[in-house]
């Protein structure tokens, strides 16, 4: 009973928290229609799309009992990419593909550098995120690259077009590949081996998982939703910025820590995750309609981050 309760209370805390975040910045702004006006969900669901889409390869990562640091050099380094092949004439799709497979290459090191070479998570990502940011700014001539206008710009646009899209085309295009990942990570063998991997690496070996090819397969799948990423931040500016998302990863490990994800491994969600995403973005606009500075924003989030570590400890009985 106690621990059927626990699952309930930890099921949804996420809407909960989402809900708070809503309704303290509707009342706090003393503007609740503008708030949560048609325009301004349209503003914060186009701004959602960035950190939802890494809040998907993260919390792979995160129920694998992993972490990755580098999730905003990659974006940076992608988007990069991205840019310089719609400048060089390549097709659009040719762009976006080949921004969502650097991703993943990264991805791919990062697994092989924790498998092969045994570096923890924190530390192999941390030493990536230097280098994925430093290739942004070689490949890029440290400076911002503009690509012609094409359909890729339309992604994260607050008014779509059509209009009876009503939200961007990346919000509809995170919603599929989030309802997709959840199924996978709850659905499939691939899942439960990820699940099994972050509840006890130990069992999941003694079971027969080849532990070491699937990290590097979490890897791999995470830095092609990094890419992805990438490929929206530059829709969003209009260009390829090396310097460009610094920080994010923050905003995709609160998402997925708020969603229930714990730290711990074993547990977490994608819908959870998207969730987290939602509040992360409500949060944002409404500090800044608040006219709140961003540094403010950057301490409520490294103490949302610390809160819900916290509340995963006691959740679990202080282990």
């Amino acid at each position: 009973m106690r621990a059927s309760f626990r699952n309930a209370v930890a099921r949804l805390a996420p809407v909960v928290g989402l809900l708070v975040v809503i309704l303290v910045f509707a009342v706090g702004t003393g503007a609740p229609e503008r708030y949560l006006s048609t325009n301004n969900l349209r503003v914060v669901f186009a701004q959602t799309v960035i950190v939802a889409l890494g809040a998907i390869g993260m919390t792979v990562i995160v129920v694998s009992a992993g972490i990755d640091l580098s999730v905003g050099s990659t974006i940076a380094l992608t988007g990069v990419v991205a840019a310089m092949l719609l400048r060089a004439g390549q097709a659009p799709w040719i762009a976006m593909a080949a921004a969502v497979l650097c991703g993943g290459l990264v991805g791919l090191l990062n697994g092989l550098a924790i498998t092969r070479l045994k570096v923890v998570p924190f530390i192999g990502t941390l030493g990536m995120l230097g280098i994925a940011r430093g290739a942004a700014k070689w490949v890029a001539g440290q400076e911002a690259v503009y690509p012609p206008a094409t359909w890729i710009n339309e992604l994260a646009v607050t008014v779509p077009t059509p209009p009876w899209l009503v939200f961007a085309p990346g919000v509809w295009m995170s919603v599929v590949l989030a309802l997709v990942m959840a199924v996978v990570l709850r659905r499939t063998v691939f899942g439960r081996r990820v699940f099994a991997l972050g509840s006890s690496e130990a069992a999941a070996r003694a079971c027969g998982i080849a532990t070491d090819r699937l990290k590097i397969q979490i890897y791999a799948l995470a830095g092609l939703f990094f890419g992805l990423a990438g490929v929206v931040q530059m829709s969003r500016l209009r260009l390829g910025d090396p310097t460009v998302a610094a920080g994010t990863e923050l905003d995709v490990i609160a998402a997925v820590v708020i969603g229930g994800g714990s730290l711990n491994g074993g547990e977490g969600g994608i819908v959870g995750s998207m969730i987290g995403a939602l509040a992360m973005a409500f949060l944002r606009n409404g500090t800044q309609q608040m006219g709140w500075p961003n540094y403010v924003q950057e301490i409520i989030i490294g103490v949302i981050i610390v809160g819900a570590v916290a509340a995963d400890r006691l959740r679990h009985g202080g282990e």
